[in-house]
């Protein structure tokens, strides 16, 4: 058996790579795509119990941290605030999981998770599912259909810092929507239209529009989003009233907006960007999205539950983040280095940004 890693592989080896792939991204590798299949027959089942206690791990953290930002003035509130942001950050991730996994692999966890993080938060499951199941589209995907993709490599330099920075704003776009849209909307039927085909959806695509649920979704679509209003409401209320704070509110908004952007730099080197619209194969899929395997571990912090592995994770969609780690340690030490697995390998966050700049600014 043979294994290499990105960091043992020539820039030149990455250029011919990429200059190979972009050949025919119509043509998949079967030799890759049956070798995901077959080494990861035995990971699919989620741990309910690495479930539970990461994420319930990540959000007593961060809403102790919070508080503690909030309450304290103190040197020691900074250093909170950056604990507070990155395990909501972490917390929030689960979102993803959960678009992915059966209820019944994990019982209780999707209400769970609702009930301890989306609704205070003001970003409820439904905002996610149904929407991040189309990027996985083998049609869809880097198309203009495809909620998730943007063709940033392709477009202008001024593009990637407003990309970036336009989740600074997204708490306050969250209480807006919540508190004061989703009312509204109830009684003007041409926002409730707007509200839910361009604000109900964790996407990037301005382009995207999506569909009215249907069946058991739109239950808990309703459910979720009248909570969620009621919460937001009632948050605004009580800062209006001065039972909170506007310093403690203002503070809260701080670190959930750097938890927002801290999402929005690794969903800036997620993928390479570099399709025009086409469909693509699964292995040019696979090619143009990012894996930052060890020996590197700050994507721990920046890339968590299991989103370093993100492009294996395009291959093999059903398993769950704690197995994709053992599911790359097999196909690594199982692919010859003329296998296509190893040219989604890549070295760290500054290299990716790097790259995507050096894009755009060959872009016309």
């Amino acid at each position: 058996m043979t294994s290499m890693t990105f960091a043992s592989r020539s820039d030149a080896d990455k250029i011919g790579a990429s200059a190979r792939a972009a050949i025919d991204r119509t043509v998949d590798d079967k030799a890759m795509l049956r070798a995901a299949a077959e080494l990861t027959r035995d990971l699919h089942a989620p741990n309910p119990t690495t479930y539970w206690v990461d994420f319930l791990t990540s959000a007593v953290v961060g809403y102790a941290a919070l508080a503690v930002a909030m309450l304290w003035v103190s040197p020691w509130a900074i250093l909170a605030g950056g604990v507070a942001a990155l395990a909501l950050y972490r917390a929030a991730s689960f979102i993803h999981e959960i678009t992915h996994m059966k209820p019944s692999a994990v019982p209780g966890f999707r209400l769970g998770w609702n009930l301890l993080f989306g609704v205070p938060m003001m970003v409820p499951s439904f905002m996610y599912e149904g929407v991040h199941t189309i990027h996985h589209t083998r049609t869809r995907y880097g198309t203009v259909e495809d909620p998730e993709y943007l063709p940033l490599a392709l477009m202008k330099p001024w593009t990637l810092p407003l990309f970036v920075l336009t989740a600074l704003l997204a708490p306050i776009a969250l209480v807006a929507r919540y508190a004061v849209l989703v009312p509204l909307s109830v009684v003007i039927p041409r926002l409730r239209t707007w509200l839910i085909e361009q604000a109900s959806s964790l996407a990037i695509n301005p382009a995207f529009r999506r569909r009215p649920p249907e069946g058991e979704l739109r239950t808990r679509w309703l459910w979720l989003e009248a909570a969620t209003s009621v919460w937001a409401i009632t948050l605004v209320a009580l800062v209006a009233g001065g039972v909170i704070p506007l310093r403690a509110f203002a503070i809260f908004l701080g670190i959930y907006a750097v938890s927002t952007l801290l999402n929005q730099v690794r969903t800036l080197v997620a993928h390479l960007w570099e399709n025009e619209g086409d469909a693509m194969s699964v292995t040019a899929q696979y090619l143009d999205s990012v894996n930052v395997p060890p020996p590197s571990y700050l994507p721990f912090l920046w890339a968590p539950v299991g989103l370093r592995y993100h492009a294996l994770h395009h291959l093999v969609p059903s398993v769950p983040y704690h197995a994709l780690g053992e599911a790359h340690r097999r196909l690594v030490a199982m692919l010859g280095t003329e296998s296509p697995y190893h040219d989604a390998n890549h070295a760290g966050l500054a290299p990716l940004v790097a790259r995507l700049v050096r894009s755009t600014t060959r872009a016309r």
